[in-house]
């Protein structure tokens, strides 16, 4: 017995001088060779502040930096020794914290994304579960501005990691979270998206909420698609549940739309597109637009075009006009009918009854 206690205290001590001496191996000569493959993989230079091991067996990376694409402040993960016996890489509890990724769009609309090495064959890597702690977003776009438009997205935390239960369920739990920043560094909205996702099944149930976010930030990108009048100001609050089976993909979407303000020096266009117009005639007493919508789509391939997401949009408003009283439609319709002459049978079918 005495022997055995003495074997296991030997083995012990023998590992833990091991371990010892990797971590001062690891601490001298990794971060040399960890920015060399990122070089040789990426093209782009790289730069490592430390390198460490910590028990049982847990690799800490501090003072990332990639480039000019992103600034990392630490990445832990615990690799799966066994597994990489047979040439895999299995990654448990990779966690990234506190990372800066700075996204550029050029002018002829190319990302500053680095284009992977593919000379042989690159390491199969399997993440088990991934957190992302307080990451920023700067996304700085010169196609739409020369100057660069610039969208902020900061406290940007992520949680995958592969369901409990059942045992044999592939199903991944995820949990997305962030909030919007301007230039200025002005709060103007928030994000959250959570779930579970199983795309082998094509399985899902999720729910998506954007709380207070002001629209007119992105009107580069949707331009006049809801309204042909400039907007100063719009704030919306959405909520969408995703539900998913057997790949048929089913988005509902409470959409709320408040806080209009236009720019009133702004001409309408000749020629009005009644879905881009919903602002101007379903919006309610208070001026603010309600609607409901439903999409059906596929969970592989979510591509919805812009002609069915406007027919989609027109449906939705014209169920929230129908439930306004007959003196408000009068009033509201008096002072725009004309500019929809074109949509007479549209209006028939509105108004007929």
């Amino acid at each position: 017995m005495k022997k055995g206690y003495k074997f296991i205290i030997a083995l012990f001590a023998i590992l833990l001088v091991l371990f010892f001496v990797a971590s001062i191996l690891v601490s001298l000569y990794a971060p040399r060779i960890v920015e060399d493959q990122i070089r040789q993989s990426l093209k782009v230079k790289a730069s490592l502040g430390k390198i460490s091991l910590s028990p049982p067996f847990t690799v800490t990376l501090e003072s990332l930096e990639i480039g000019t694409l992103a600034n990392i402040k630490k990445v832990s993960f615990s690799p799966n020794l066994i597994a990489l016996l047979s040439g895999k890489i299995i990654i448990h509890g990779l966690t990234i914290s506190g990372s800066v990724i700075n996204l550029e769009r050029s002018s002829d609309g190319k990302l500053n994304l680095p284009v992977l090495d593919k000379k042989g064959k690159p390491p199969e890597i399997y993440p088990a579960s991934l957190r992302v702690v307080d990451a920023k977003i700067i996304f700085t776009d010169r196609k739409v501005s020369a100057a660069g438009y610039q969208i902020i997205v900061d406290k940007l935390n992520i949680s995958v990691a592969r369901a409990s239960l059942p045992l044999a369920s592939l199903a991944t739990d995820f949990n997305v979270s962030a909030q919007f920043l301007s230039p200025a560094g002005k709060v103007f909205g928030g994000i959250t998206f959570s779930g579970w996702l199983d795309y082998l099944a094509k399985g899902m149930d999720a729910k998506l909420e954007v709380n207070d976010l002001e629209v007119t930030n992105f009107s580069p990108y949707y331009g006049n698609f809801i309204s042909n009048k400039k907007l100063l100001s719009a704030r919306l609050n959405l909520n969408s549940t995703f539900k998913a089976k057997n790949n048929a993909l089913n988005i509902i979407t409470d959409f709320n739309l408040s806080n209009l303000v236009y720019d009133q020096d702004e001409l309408q266009a000749p020629v009005p597109d009644l879905a881009k117009n919903a602002l101007d005639l379903f919006t309610d007493a208070d001026g603010n637009l309600h609607l409901v919508f439903n999409i059906d789509t596929k969970l592989d391939d979510p591509a919805l075009s812009q002609d069915k997401l406007k027919e989609i949009i027109l449906k939705a408003a014209m169920k929230n006009l129908a439930s306004q009283s007959p003196e408000q439609i009068v009033d509201k319709v008096s002072s725009v009918i004309d500019k929809f002459k074109g949509y007479s049978k549209e209006l028939k079918e509105i108004f007929g009854k």
